[in-house]
């Protein structure tokens, strides 16, 4: 009885036992870029009837105080962390009025992402990885046609897809190797649940501004750590 007492005291020291939420919020220092009108979209004879006004481009999305949507944290380093890709919903992406929906997006290794259309018209699937271990697939998709399926295997930021039809038309994949991971919302804002109490490293990654770094501590009640990234 001794010996199964001690073994059971080696395991439960290597496995955290409690797991809390880690919050926070991103925010944009200065100024950014303005957007620009996507003007080729309106004068494009198929496109152009789809669309209600003239969209602009969306790569700094922030609010009246400086939250940053769009940003993507990831906790690094979590114990026995690993992919649930492949036992999670799909990511859903639609091609509506020739802009993909959602511009930015975040998926585990494994998972599915379903690409729709919405349009009446000729698109075309292209994703360039540059992740060895990560395919490139390019799939036509005619209106009304199934969705297309694709997943990659190996990590990476901002792993992109387009359309070669409507050179306008791309979208970024965050890819990462486990489930602890957040997209900031329009108010900048992250919640990352059951992350094990421990002292990680958590990277900030905007695909425009750029990348921070910060040291987070998470007690079994969880925590919370906010950053900010410079308008480039």
């Amino acid at each position: 009885m001794k010996q199964i007492i001690t073994l059971i005291a080696v395991v439960g020291a290597a496995i955290p036992l409690f797991a809390g939420d880690f919050t926070g919020t991103v925010t944009l220092k200065g100024t950014p870029p303005a957007e620009k009108e996507i003007t080729p979209l309106k004068d494009d004879p198929s496109c152009g009837k789809l669309a209600t006004e003239v969209p602009k481009t969306t790569h700094y999305v922030v609010g009246a105080k400086g939250e940053l949507a769009n940003t993507v944290v990831i906790v690094k380093g979590v114990p026995g962390a690993k992919s649930t890709g492949a036992s999670v919903a799909p990511v859903v992406v639609d091609q509506k009025a020739c802009i993909y929906h959602p511009h930015i997006f975040v998926v585990q290794t494994g998972q599915k992402i379903n690409v729709k259309t919405s349009d009446p018209v000729l698109h075309n699937v292209h994703t360039t990885p540059t992740v060895e271990g990560n395919k490139e697939s390019n799939m036509a998709q005619m209106a009304n046609a199934p969705d297309l399926t694709i997943s990659f295997d190996k990590s990476e930021n901002f792993l992109r897809f387009k359309c070669d039809v409507h050179p306008w038309m791309f979208a970024y994949a965050c890819v990462v190797d486990h489930p602890y991971y957040a997209l900031t919302g329009a108010d900048g804002t992250f919640k990352i649940s059951g992350l094990p109490a421990g002292k990680y490293t958590v990277e900030v990654s905007h695909r425009k501004a750029g990348t921070v770094t910060q040291q987070v501590e998470i007690t079994d009640a969880g925590g919370k750590a906010d950053f900010a990234l410079e308008a480039k």
